[in-house]
């Protein structure tokens, strides 16, 4: 995030960009990750954006497995004419692609499910939109929410509004976040930062779940 080191400084001046900090009782949510976005000639191809940040999602989701937290993933699926996905689908037409016979609708070989863990099937950005995330999340007694996946620009962000707005400490790794292109992955990094939650380092978020672990 170094193009917005100049403006951080001015944030702070004037009351932006506090700190949430971590709680006492996390989880991971990993918001699609799915095949539609590291597959050569998928429409939604987001390289290399996307695949960088599964391949730096690797250790964060072994850490968690480790720490015995919970994990939620979420993935998009429409009906074959797209009648589900209301205007979304229209301003985004290569969504249509993602229906649920599709093989690019499924969660990437690299970070896939475990039984135990929870799959979420969403239709529009927000993981909260429309499921039952945020009831979940409540009924488990979660504060501090992880989020890593894709895009930066849409889904994460959507989300880590809506999970700010739903009362969650919102926690983003950089570095396990990834969008079609630098420029709007950056500026939504230091957004999200500015107003919805904290933008920190894989590693702060491993170190903080080695707490857990055992």
């Amino acid at each position: 995030m170094a193009d917005y080191d100049h403006l951080t400084a001015d944030y702070r001046r004037h009351g932006l960009a506090g700190r949430v900090g971590f709680g006492t009782s996390p989880a991971l949510l990993v918001i699609d990750f799915i095949k539609a976005y590291t597959t050569p000639g998928s429409p939604l191809y987001a390289a290399p954006g996307v695949p960088d940040a599964v391949r730096a999602s690797q250790p964060l989701l072994a850490a968690a497995r480790a720490a015995a937290i919970p994990i939620i993933y979420t993935t998009v699926a429409y009906a074959s004419d797209g009648r589900d996905g209301g205007i979304f689908v229209q301003k985004v037409p290569a969504l249509r692609q993602l229906t649920h016979e599709s093989p690019l609708i499924a969660i990437v070989d690299e970070l896939a499910p475990q039984p135990d863990d929870l799959v979420i099937e969403k239709k529009y950005a927000s993981a909260f939109f429309g499921t039952h995330l945020a009831a979940t999340l409540t009924a488990l007694r979660i504060d501090t929410l992880i989020m890593i996946g894709c895009s930066t620009s849409g889904c994460i962000r959507a989300s880590a509004v809506d999970g700010m707005q739903h009362g969650f400490r919102v926690i983003v790794p950089r570095e396990c976040v990834g969008d079609r292109a630098p420029e709007p992955h950056l500026a939504n990094l230091f957004d999200i930062d500015g107003k919805y939650g904290d933008v920190v380092s894989v590693s702060e978020v491993l170190a903080y779940l080695q707490q857990f672990a055992g």
